[in-house]
């Protein structure tokens, strides 16, 4: 996953759907890694508006001002690492049958191959977590993986990998126990899900 999309590709990306793809990867990198100091900076910039996921935005941006790096590297390991596992297991396999690298993820890597889709070299965990999904359909918006791929693709990923399981992770991120900077990032991250859900709803 480490191609790029070309000037003309994002040009021709509407402004709606490159804010989409904004948070897509932000969320991507909050949750693949513990956010750098330049990171937490620039989540404590962030101004949203008075919407649920405006207001999720701004308490994001208030808990982020607050901390420090080695503060929410902390918070991460407790979250999503652990003395054997961490207090959330963030993959679609986990939520929707119990387990690890069960049926979710071969289902994942198929339509993964036909968006000519790879995982990283130096990635080992499996490719249905939420941070890997995230960044998917930032890549698929942006055209990363070759050309921007159609809405309706999109929504038939989303549908089939997201949809399903996504909100139920972000809840619980929200109200885990080792949650901070991570309990807003959760709230961010459920609004966006109900937003992308209904939008692509009432595009069908």
């Amino acid at each position: 996953m480490n191609m790029t999309a070309t000037d003309t590709q994002m040009a021709a990306i509407p402004e709606e759907d490159r804010l989409r793809a904004d948070l897509y990867d932000f969320l991507a990198a909050l949750l693949s890694h513990p956010p750098s100091k330049e990171m937490l900076a620039q989540a404590a910039a962030l101004q949203g508006d008075d919407s649920e996921l405006g207001q999720a935005i701004n308490t994001l941006a208030r808990v982020a001002k607050a901390t420090n790096a080695k503060a929410v590297e902390s918070e991460f390991n407790a979250l999503f690492i652990g003395l054997g596992r961490g207090e959330l297991l963030p993959y679609a396999s986990y939520y929707l049958t119990g387990f690890l690298n069960e049926k979710p993820l071969a289902q994942l890597r198929g339509d993964m191959a036909a968006q000519r889709m790879e995982r990283a070299p130096n990635v080992f965990e499996p490719e249905d977590n939420i941070a890997s999904l995230c960044d998917m359909m930032a890549g698929m918006i942006r055209g990363r993986f070759g050309d921007p791929v159609p809405l309706e693709k999109q929504q038939e990923f989303f549908g089939r990998h997201i949809a399903p399981w996504a909100q139920h992770f972000f809840s619980d991120l929200e109200g885990a126990k080792n949650s901070v900077l991570y309990a807003p990032v959760g709230s961010v991250g459920k609004a966006f899900i109900e937003i992308e859900t209904q939008a692509f709803r009432m595009g069908a």
